[in-house]
């Protein structure tokens, strides 16, 4: 049987999200162990040799100058933020319930896309947004209990992460995406190693841990390249809401591993947050339909 191009982009994006709720479970394991600055250092150390060797082999290398960008220069530190605060938070709250939150990254991503690059987003687009972040407020339950630090730190890094993947739009398509790549990788882990001694300092490091580290550096690598080998080969309005998978993949790692159960109110708050956003595929994908008909349309017009 011949699979289509949105078949194989779907495959690609489902193993995506579950190599990424591998890579955070196996951190998740060692967080109590050592700081997450050391665990960002050792990871990424092992994370940007694999990924400069594929660079290197499939001629995607480019000066270094490259990282000088300023979108790339954001990328990278929206990266590292983001790494820091949600390798943080898991230490400190369930897998499900962080992953749950950052279900809202496109809605993000749609929000900081009106502000910031103007582009149009209508009402509908706007109450998916507001309803979504509604979702998110549920997993987190205010109050006393639920609103804690590790929620807090989920939630900016869930903004932090709309923040790269915008700067990404802004980065020249002449630079390879492995390109990209090795340079946040590199920067991830140099940023993780200034990290170590405010977080704490070096923990010994036993061989468990390091091999925990070891995988979970080759997990968060095939996450990268399957999701962009899923965007490049399906289309985005069949590949991006499979996204929605890592919260089952998190789901499920963390009741096997670490026994965690989510609660009702998670539940009920993710199923918000994946309709908003699902909601907001839905619409961009008629939106970028009507344009590009519209398109086609004027370019029939004899001149």
């Amino acid at each position: 049987m011949t699979l289509t191009n949105n078949s194989k982009g779907a495959l690609y994006m489902a193993a995506a999200m579950a190599a990424f709720s591998s890579g955070d479970a196996l951190s998740k394991s060692v967080i109590s162990v050592m700081n997450a600055g050391e665990i960002m250092f050792l990871r990424g150390i092992i994370t940007s040799i694999l990924v400069y060797l594929m660079a290197r082999r499939v001629g995607a290398l480019r000066s270094w100058r490259v990282v000088l960008q300023p979108m790339i220069m954001l990328r990278v530190i929206c990266e590292a933020l983001a790494a820091v605060t949600y390798i943080t938070a898991l230490g400190m709250m369930p897998i499900a319930n962080a992953s749950a939150i950052l279900q809202a990254i496109p809605l993000a991503v749609t929000l900081g896309a009106a502000l910031f690059l103007k582009e149009p987003v209508g009402w509908r687009r706007w109450s998916a947004i507001v309803v979504g972040f509604l979702g998110v407020l549920i997993i987190i339950r205010p109050g006393p209990e639920g609103f804690t630090a590790a929620a807090l730190l989920v939630v900016a890094s869930m903004f932090i992460t709309a923040a790269r993947d915008l700067a990404t739009r802004c980065v020249s398509k002449d630079i390879p995406s492995l390109m990209v790549t090795v340079c946040t990788a590199i920067s991830v882990s140099a940023i993780g190693g200034l990290c170590i001694v405010p977080f704490g300092g070096w923990q010994p490091v036993s061989i468990t841990s390091l091999s925990h580290i070891a995988l979970a550096g080759v997990t968060v690598l095939i996450g990268y390249q399957t999701a962009i080998q899923a965007m490049r080969t399906g289309e985005i309005s069949v590949v991006a809401p499979l996204r929605y998978l890592s919260l089952i993949f998190s789901a499920l790692l963390g009741m096997i591993f670490f026994g965690e159960m989510p609660d009702v109110w998670t539940g009920i708050g993710s199923t918000i947050v994946i309709a908003s956003g699902l909601y907001t595929f839905y619409r961009e994908s008629r939106r970028n339909l009507a344009n590009k008909v519209a398109t086609e349309s004027t370019a029939r017009i004899p001149a």
